[in-house]
């Protein structure tokens, strides 16, 4: 008999050597890259016992997940492609558009007053962005007025600014700091006595004066609305003594109280703006405008001035010299055109004159028209015709005897 061997030692001791050669691959670090190419070089005792196979002698070989940190390298010639779905689109360069050169004789709209005059030349100089044939010049001055003259002298400045633009216009737009005491020449006048608005009503026509009798156009921009109560009711009081004044010497007044109150004629802070867009039109402190504003502000000056300059203000004005010339794109060679023929001698059709050059030939009886239009006689109709209204002859007794 053949004595049977145990062989669970050996096997335990095989057991041993694989998680020994395991551990020791495991603690010695060996590159990614170069661990790659040993992984299908080397073999441990595992597959001489157990019988494994290669991954890379089967007839497919999966690619060997990398870690999530680690990006495999592009080759250099291959180019990098874009996801159009996911990239954001390339926005083109904003390009602005040229300014309008305005021309040399163009003419100029002065503006004078205080805060809200600024404003107003800022909204008006956009209005007039594309004229090339109006210049708006905006002297507002922030804190002036018609009652502080020791701090601005309106009346002193402004035949000064007049000789040196020259304007074809003026617009006042001034009165809001004015809600204070006066300073006159005997004595100080407060404010909404009737003392004060006969001086002020005095001022406001001598300031309108300087403009109108140099025979300029004068445009007196009215207040708006305010958010305080008491300055909204002095304002309606001096636009109606601004009106007054200013039509008495030939002056216009513009009335834009419409544009910045609601229905009711109460203050608003968001309305509608030029496009007719709900915007903010006022500032924070219920006084000044925003930009918006100051555009709405000018709209109503815009109309009453485009039409006193007529077309100088119209945007598709052009001025035509030796330079700017359009062809007139003639031929080489001009076609030959047909030579008139004279009324007085046509020849065409063999005859020497015009039809009519004749009296009509003199008619020894009337026409049945002349009969008709003269006398009003009507041919009677042949017998038998459709007019024919006549009745028909009674027969004789010869006649019937005769059927």
């Amino acid at each position: 008999m053949t004595k049977k061997t145990d062989r669970t030692p050996i096997r335990w001791l095989v057991l041993a050597l694989a998680a020994a050669s395991l551990c020791l691959g495991a603690l010695a670090p060996v590159p990614m890259a170069q661990a790659q190419e040993q992984r299908y070089q080397r073999r441990s005792i595992l597959d001489f016992f157990l019988g494994r196979r290669y991954l890379e002698d089967g007839p497919q070989a999966p690619d060997v997940q990398q870690p999530r940190h680690q990006q495999r390298k592009r080759p250099p010639s291959q180019k990098a492609v874009v996801n159009t779905r996911t990239a954001p689109p390339l926005r083109a360069p904003v390009q602005e558009e040229p300014a309008v050169q305005k021309l040399g004789d163009a003419k100029k709209i002065l503006i004078v007053g205080d805060f809200l005059a600024s404003g107003l030349g800022d909204g008006l100089t956009a209005a007039f962005e594309t004229s090339p044939g109006v210049v708006v010049e905006a002297r507002g001055n922030v804190s002036s007025g018609l009652v502080r003259d020791d701090y601005y002298d309106w009346p002193e400045q402004l035949p000064k600014m007049i000789d040196e633009l020259k304007p074809a216009m003026v617009v006042v737009m001034i009165g809001a700091n004015d809600r204070q005491q006066m300073m006159t020449d005997t004595a100080k006048e407060k404010f909404r006595t009737d003392s004060w608005f006969t001086e002020y009503r005095r001022r406001v026509l001598s300031f309108g004066k300087q403009v109108t009798d140099r025979k300029i156009p004068l445009l007196w921009v009215g207040l708006p609305a305010f958010e305080s109560d008491q300055m909204t009711a002095d304002a309606v009081q001096m636009n109606q003594l601004y009106r007054n004044q200013v039509e008495s010497i030939g002056g216009e007044f513009v009335d834009i109280w419409d544009g910045f109150v609601d229905e009711n004629s109460n203050f608003i802070v968001t309305g509608s703006d030029v496009n007719g867009q709900q915007v903010r039109l006022r500032t924070s402190d219920g006084i000044n405008l925003t930009q918006a504003g100051r555009r709405k502000l000018a709209f109503y000056v815009e109309k009453p001035a485009r039409r006193l300059l007529g077309t100088q203000a119209s945007p598709d004005l052009v001025r035509l010299d030796s330079s700017n010339l359009p062809g007139l794109g003639l031929p080489a060679n001009p076609v030959e055109h047909t030579v008139p023929i004279s009324l007085s001698d046509p020849n065409l059709d063999g005859g020497a004159e015009l039809l009519g050059a004749r009296p009509p030939p003199m008619a020894l009886t009337r026409s049945p028209r002349d009969l008709l239009v003269e006398q009003g006689e009507m041919t009677p109709a042949p017998p038998g015709r459709v007019d024919d209204y006549r009745l028909p002859a009674a027969k004789t007794p010869a006649e019937v005897s005769v059927k």
